[in-house]
């Protein structure tokens, strides 16, 4: 019986023990768990922006006359040489002496600016050719091995960039001619037809469509004044302003997502980051220096016909993207007292720290160069008593 009691006691006072040990020792943290992926990953710089018609032609009124009512309205598509208003001149300009010399001097600087583009059309032509030898160049020495693809890419933006600047040196020209034969119809006589009051067709400048209309009743007009603006919606460029912190990244040639404008996702590259900042009042009260960085196009106007001018779009500059990446949440990424940053992963039942090599990172995820492989579970947003070598448990959903 005595024997009894004893084993009794002693059984007791070893499950106490154990009892008060296990309730002393230290507990394992619950931690939040995630794989690290082999993936798409991609970052870019939102911001939004608006549709801008590269080229705009404002149609004005070459005489004081009474405009006749219009009959035109937005929307409606004309083409080159369409008489677009009819006007009836009521009396004629005096031209004396003074107008004369002011009316030349205009044709004469209206005969440099054409000059001035047609040289800048034969610099473009230059650039282009030069840019296409290159792209020629860089393709055969890459065959041989001796250039990289980044090379062989570099070359064939390069020769896309100086084909939109002969593009625009072109329409430069246009513009420069037209104002020329502007310049140049002020110096004629005045035609005995509108002495007498007869009508006088205004007609386009350019095919394209009708933007605006500012005067649509029959009135009576001052020489120069608008009758109505004519664009090409196929020659459609979109404007951003980015952060210049930003803006560095976005060189031309950089992929551009355009977003958000009411129909799907639109491809485009940036053709120009203007060199000039300024400064703007964010929402906060922040100033900030922005500039403004040019996107081109590069979808089928097929897909993007019913975005107008001054449309309001989303734009996402890729600045990094890459098909076969190492992932993994950002939320398992934190920074190394001795620089870097550093993930745990789950070993067993123990946090072991890790550190890594980052290339990049958005929002959601980081690309990881080396100290990660594809499978590997990683803590994310670990508590602050995690370790390396600390005791872990999974929290379960």
């Amino acid at each position: 019986m005595k024997n009894s009691a004893i084993a009794l006691y002693a059984t007791a006072g070893i499950v106490t023990v154990a009892a008060l040990g296990w309730a002393f020792s230290a507990q394992p943290l619950e931690v939040e768990v995630a794989a690290v992926d082999r993936g798409h990953f991609e970052r870019a710089i939102e911001e939004d922006g608006w549709t801008r018609l590269q080229d705009r032609y404002v149609v004005s009124s070459p005489v004081a006359a009474r405009l006749s009512r219009m009959g035109l309205r937005e929307g409606d598509r004309v083409q080159a040489g369409d008489a677009v208003a009819v006007l009836t001149p009521v009396m004629p300009s005096l031209f004396d002496e003074r107008s004369q010399r002011e009316a030349t001097a205009r044709f004469k600087a209206a005969q440099a600016a054409v000059s001035a583009a047609s040289a800048q059309v034969e610099h473009a032509k230059v650039m282009e050719n030069e840019a296409r030898i290159e792209l020629q160049r860089t393709e055969q020495i890459t065959r041989g091995g001796f250039a990289s693809p980044s090379h062989l890419d570099s070359a064939r933006l390069a020769l896309e960039a100086s084909t939109r600047e002969l593009e625009a040196a072109l329409a430069a020209r246009e513009v420069a001619v037209q104002e020329r034969e502007q310049a140049q119809a002020s110096l004629q006589p005045v035609d005995d037809r509108m002495v007498a009051g007869r009508p006088l067709a205004v007609r386009a400048p350019v095919s394209g469509v009708v933007l605006r209309v500012p005067i649509q009743s029959e009135t009576t007009v001052a020489p120069g004044a608008a009758l109505l603006e004519i664009g090409d919606l196929r020659r459609m460029e979109v404007v951003a302003q980015l952060l210049t912190a930003d803006a560095v990244q976005a060189k031309p040639g950089t992929r551009v997502s355009i977003e958000r404008w009411g129909g799907p996702p639109l491809e485009g590259r940036v053709r120009r980051v203007e060199p000039a900042a300024f400064t703007k009042v964010s929402a906060l009260g922040i100033e900030e220096q922005r500039v403004n960085v040019l996107v081109d196009i590069r979808s089928p106007p097929s897909e993007w016909l019913a975005m107008g001018d001054g449309f309001r779009v989303s734009v996402r500059v890729i600045t990094a993207s890459t098909d076969d990446a190492v992932i993994v949440p950002v939320g398992a990424l934190f920074p190394l007292g001795s620089g870097g940053m550093a993930v745990y992963v789950l070993d067993g039942r123990h946090a072991r720290l890790q550190p890594v090599d980052i290339v990049a990172r958005n929002g959601n995820v980081g690309w990881v160069r080396s100290g990660l492989n594809p499978g590997a579970q990683v803590l994310v947003y670990p508590p602050p008593g995690v370790t390396d070598g600390a005791r872990v448990a999974v929290r379960r959903p």
